[in-house]
């Protein structure tokens, strides 16, 4: 039975994109005449990473096996063997991290779990830490521009998460993971699903982690990463009938890092003399979230569907920087967000013909309490609302399954910024079954609240100016290449896939760290502003179990920046590699009980923010970094209903020498965090192990 593409689309936004089986009626020659077979489990071993065939958009697809390749502790180490995504430190004090996809920061990736905008604005620094591994299909990554259905927002891709779910394919009835490592971390994870009486289902999720000390490799009496104390709760709930599916769920999260210089960690200030306090940074986060989503499903003779989807998150976030006897920088935001959408898909003559439409409404509350005594156009207290009204539509013309015309245009309304109009558009051209070519532009738009999505600018001395406000507008015009070729070569496919990607900014918030040494000026573009990344990955299985994969990548991406002056010049964007060569190798014994798995990262140079002079002559820093490398690789026994690993991570042992500018001294001007390139912690080993009951 052929599948609606219009059923298919709403399915995918209300269930997991990424089953690890699939189960489909087959058809096969018996005695000369075609018999059809009632039913027949197919089982398939998926990819860890795999580049989508049949979509619009340029998709990447990390698989439940691809989750396990790792450790894969959240979702930030979940993107060791993507070339695609690099997770970089923003700084070595808070531990916060920021996706870096096209040679942009991850504020341009639209964040979503199951297909729903999420993660924005306060939690944006450390949200990648909010998703446990182990509670995770798949995730997909979208490069470029993407569909108008989920907003205006994805101005370089989108990342989605989908969560372990009781509508999966034969859920485990519980699964576990245990995992330590070197460093002093342990995390325990488990889930249970239940399957109910009259079509109910609900799945629940724990999640606990903690570093157990801190550590200090480099020796400059600062924590080379924060020590965070994390649980994590989930629990939802599915129905399901023949023409309705309904979904209801719940998660919380309460967060506490510690970080700072080491030797003064536990001492009581007798005096207040700043000299004779120990530095240190405090930031307690406690966020609640909750969705639901209604399907009603006309069935295939009708092919037409209708969906609500409501969400809503609360987060609390108190963030502390240098000592909270003196309190002289606090930082505490509280963000409520409000999400609906009522979207409609329909199709007809046999789908070549489908229209997605539908009406969105997004909130965001921030209520800020700020204590920061050295920067400039900042409010101490006050409250910041954003509403966002729009409504959209998408066709999609399917021609003999070898053309997709994909058009999507959006309307939305901004209490901030007034009206604006978001296009886009999609084409794919399939010559035949061994190769495909993707054409994308389209243009995207995000409000920037600056301090809120980079609090960690104020763990060091640097003094932000704020030149035109705390939010700014920004907007940009984004358009791809990319296309895929399977290439038989000794009885095997070899992947092929190659693409270039195009960002040209009209309006952006420059973050500016070249003008003054002590200070990050913030200001509206004034002047170009691109990036243009050109990537080539191929796959080949050299023989049964074992698969090699290599990428490379290339970066060009610049900014104009003003200098004191008031002069422009057009430079590289500090602390972007240049290029990113990527090695992955796996091995798979017969029947899966040893799994052997391998990769090597080379990370290429790129431009620090422009150096200052110290009064003995020398230099503040490099004027550029050099390439380096990183190793990590992982050995799994697999039993029934078990298995246990070890692996390590970064195992060349690189790590930057001075990640912190004068750590020596946190009360000085010179103190400053933000510098960071490359790894701040060097090798590290792990062990863990997993347990499933299946059903």
């Amino acid at each position: 039975m052929k599948i609606p593409y219009s059923t298919m689309a709403l399915a995918l936004a209300l269930s997991s994109a990424a089953p690890a089986l699939s189960q489909d009626t087959i058809t096969v020659p018996e005695y000369g005449k075609e018999q059809t077979l009632r039913e027949a489990g197919v089982r398939t071993k998926r990819k860890a990473n795999t580049k989508l065939w049949t979509t619009a958009e340029n998709k990447e697809l990390i698989t439940a096996a691809g989750l396990r390749v790792a450790a894969c502790c959240n979702l930030g180490e979940s993107f060791v063997n993507s070339a695609s995504v690099d997770v970089n430190y923003s700084d070595a004090a808070t531990g916060a991290k920021q996706i870096r996809l096209l040679g942009l920061s991850g504020t341009y990736v639209q964040m979503l779990t199951e297909n729903i905008p999420n993660f924005r604005t306060i939690a944006a620094p450390y949200a990648l830490g909010y998703i446990p591994g182990p509670w995770m299909q798949s995730i997909q990554v979208s490069k470029g521009i993407t569909s108008v259905k989920q907003g205006y927002e994805a101005m370089t891709g989108q990342i989605n998460v989908e969560y372990k779910k009781p509508q999966q394919p034969d859920p485990d009835y519980l699964s576990v993971n245990l995992y330590g490592n070197s460093k002093g971390r342990v995390e325990g994870n488990a889930d249970a699903t239940f399957k109910l009486p009259s079509g109910w289902g609900t799945t629940l999720l724990a999640h606990y982690d903690k570093d157990l000390r801190h550590h200090d490799m480099n020796h400059d009496d600062m924590s080379d990463m924060p020590q965070v104390e994390q649980m994590n709760f989930m629990n939802r709930w599915h129905y399901q009938t023949d023409h309705y599916e309904f979904q209801v769920g719940a998660k919380f999260l309460d967060e506490n890092r510690r970080s700072g210089q080491l030797s003064g960690m536990h001492i009581e200030p007798s005096a207040f003399n700043p000299q004779a306090l120990p530095y240190l940074i405090n930031i307690d986060s406690r966020r609640v979230e909750g969705f639901m989503k209604n399907a009603y499903i006309a069935g295939c003779d009708h092919n037409c569907n209708l969906a609500l989807i409501l969400s809503g998150s609360y987060h609390d976030q108190d963030a502390m920087f240098g000592h909270e006897a003196l309190r002289l920088t606090r930082y505490d935001v509280e963000q409520t967000n409000l999400y609906g959408s009522l979207m409609y898909e329909g199709g007809w003559n046999n789908d070549h013909h489908t229209l997605s439409t539908g009406v969105s409404l997004n909130y965001d509350g921030l209520k800020r309490n700020t204590l920061i005594p050295y920067s400039m156009g900042l409010t101490p207290a006050h409250r910041q609302h954003e509403t966002v009204g729009g409504v959209y539509a998408q066709y999609a013309l399917n021609v003999a399954d070898k053309l997709l015309v994909q058009p999507g245009l959006r309307y939305d309304y901004s209490s901030m910024w007034g009206s604006f109009v978001t296009p886009r558009l999609h084409l794919k051209y399939t010559p035949s079954h061994h190769m495909n070519f993707r054409l994308s532009a389209g243009k995207g738009y995000r409000t920037a609240f600056v301090l809120d999505e980079n609090n960690y600018l104020l763990s060091g001395s640097r003094q932000v100016v704020l030149h035109d406000g705390e939010a700014l507008r920004e907007s940009d015009w984004n358009a791809g290449l990319s296309a895929q070729f399977k290439v038989t070569v000794a009885g095997h496919n070899l992947d092929i896939t190659a693409d270039y990607t195009y960002t040209d900014f009209e309006k952006q918030a420059v973050m500016d760290f070249d003008q003054t040494p002590h200070q990050v000026h913030v200001y509206q573009l004034q002047g170009r502003s691109y990036s243009q990344v050109a990537q080539v990955e191929l796959s080949y299985p050299f023989f049964t179990g074992f698969t090699a994969s290599a990428a490379f990548r290339w970066t060009d991406s610049r900014c104009t920046y003003l200098s004191a002056t008031g002069e422009r010049q057009l430079r590289e964007r500090p602390l972007t590699s240049r290029y990113k060569a990527l090695l992955t190798l796996q091995y798979k014994t017969r029947l899966d009980h040893w799994q052997f798995d391998a990769t090597l990262a080379v990370n290429g140079k790129g431009r620090m923010p422009l150096p200052y002079t110290l009064q003995d002559g020398s230099q503040s820093w490099e004027e550029e970094y050099k390439a380096f490398p990183q190793l990590s690789g992982q050995i799994t026994r697999n039993f029934r209903r078990w298995s246990v690993y070890v692996g390590g991570e970064n195992l060349t042992n690189f790590t930057q020498k001075n990640p912190i500018i004068a750590s020596s001294e946190p009360w000085g001007n010179r103190f400053d965090p933000t510098m960071v390139w490359g790894p701040v912690d060097g090798w590290m080993l792990y062990a863990g192990l997993r347990f499933n009951l299946p059903r």
